[in-house]
């Protein structure tokens, strides 16, 4: 399986730290070394990094590692490759443009057999997760004309999110730049950090930093993990089903898929 991080902030914040942990296990702690991508939103724009080589040793990731760009909102992903080729074209995360707007979608997990949805969203590379995600974009189109209210929006997503994670294993993150989507199957994780802030240690490799040297008062820093990053915090764990909406670092809206016996529950 793959692994995510994304990451939701009220203020334009960097990922270094975060990075720094998640691209050793991108070939070195731990088994995802068929590639990994970055996507940094910065107003309507988007920043994307993406690297069929394993993340720990790549030159663009220790660019990213040690290079501050800010965003409010980030989604990443390191592959460990189930459905498709290792190649350019099915590195995650992947985009398109809906409504005006750069979306952004990050997958782990496996679909058994998914047939997606016919539209004008197709996919470029052969991952399951692509066809995921031009599902999604194609069901939405459908349904919306124009960009619909967010609790419409939402309830559209955690419908087709249902579906699924009825036929597999479906973690997964989407982002527009305005808030970021997150959905738990099976293993998900997240930590809000706002003030007092304090030290955090990585699990993956030797650094720390003591974040209120970096922060003010005012700021909250929300990062979400399929496996806890640091060692010395209280990481919270996300149950089967349950989707989170983040924006500015705080959940907006919430709800449950009711998992209990498809193939995207908990074993």
């Amino acid at each position: 399986m793959c692994e995510l991080m994304g990451m939701s902030a009220n203020v334009p914040t960097d990922i270094c730290f975060s990075f720094s942990g998640l691209m050793q296990r991108g070939g070195r702690t731990g088994p995802h070394c068929d590639g990994w991508g970055v996507a940094f939103y910065e107003g309507g724009g988007l920043r994307c990094f993406h690297d069929p080589q394993p993340c720990h040793s790549s030159a663009i990731a220790q660019l990213i590692e040690t290079y501050p760009i800010k965003s409010e909102n980030v989604i990443c992903h390191i592959r460990q490759a189930n459905v498709g080729q290792v190649s350019l074209a099915n590195t995650h995360p992947f985009s398109r443009e809906l409504w005006g707007q750069y979306w952004t979608f990050a997958h782990n997990g496996q679909m058994q057999s998914f047939v997606p949805m016919q539209g004008p969203f197709q996919s470029v590379g052969s991952t399951d997760s692509e066809a995921i995600f031009c599902d999604l974009l194609n069901r939405l189109r459908a349904q919306f004309e124009q960009r619909p209210p967010l609790e419409a929006l939402m309830a559209c997503m955690a419908d087709a999110c249902a579906e699924y994670a009825s036929q597999g294993v479906c973690n997964l993150l989407i982002s527009n730049g305005d808030w970021l989507f997150t959905l738990c199957t099976s293993k998900l994780a997240w930590i809000t950090r706002r003030a007092p802030f304090g030290p955090a240690q990585l699990s993956d490799v030797e650094l720390s930093v003591d974040f209120q040297q970096h922060t003010t008062p005012n700021d909250v820093v929300t990062v979400i993990a399929t496996e806890p990053l640091t060692s010395n915090e209280s990481w919270h764990t996300y149950a089967p089903g349950e989707w989170r909406l983040w924006q500015g670092g705080n959940v907006i809206l919430e709800g449950r898929l009711g998992l209990t016996d498809g193939p995207g529950a908990e074993k």
